[in-house]
């Protein structure tokens, strides 16, 4: 009888951040359904690039992917009185909360037993700050995707797969300073 592929709903926050992620799922058995809830992407027209580039990647794999439509002004909402809090404090604290709160939602609905998020792939977040927003949420598996050399595994899969990546996380407020 063959092992039956275990499932997992993965929050997407991009397609060159999934690439890595999705091939370490793979290869242990797990059969990610993709899910692209970011309201926090500014503006609308980064918010459609990126969802084309998780298509790409989700091709590549042949995976599912779920689309949740964009409510930037709700997550304007949820980091309200933080808009100029240096990149990496609280306000990026409240915005992964908001992204993991809408992913343990879903999984819920779908029936999906675990989730997980890329977003610790990238070396500008920390893995512990994101694990700490999803420690209470039912089925929140902590997965450092940064492990295993994964940010520059995620750099040459984008090569490979001809993925537009971006050059700042994706509010209006991470935009500053950039090159």
């Amino acid at each position: 009888m063959e092992k039956e592929d275990r499932r997992l709903l993965l929050h997407c926050c991009c397609g060159p951040c999934s690439t890595t992620c999705i091939e370490r799922l793979l290869e242990e058995g797990i059969r990610p359904v993709l899910f692209f809830s970011n309201s926090n992407i500014f503006p609308s027209s980064e918010f459609e690039k990126r969802y084309g580039e998780l298509l790409k990647v989700a091709d590549h794999y042949g995976l599912q992917v779920i689309r949740e439509e964009q409510n930037h002004d709700a997550w304007r909402e949820a980091v309200r009185g933080h808009e100029d809090d240096r990149e990496g404090g609280e306000r990026c604290s409240l915005c992964f909360r908001y992204n993991l709160q809408a992913a343990a939602a879903k999984a819920h609905e779908l029936g999906i037993p675990e989730f997980a998020t890329t977003l610790t792939v990238s070396r500008f977040k920390s893995s512990a700050r994101i694990f700490a927003q999803g420690d209470d949420l039912e089925g929140f598996r902590k997965m450092d995707f940064k492990k295993r050399d994964g940010f520059n595994r995620s750099i040459q899969l984008s090569r490979q797969l001809d993925l537009y990546r971006q050059d700042y996380c994706g509010c209006e407020f991470s935009m500053r300073g950039r090159g």
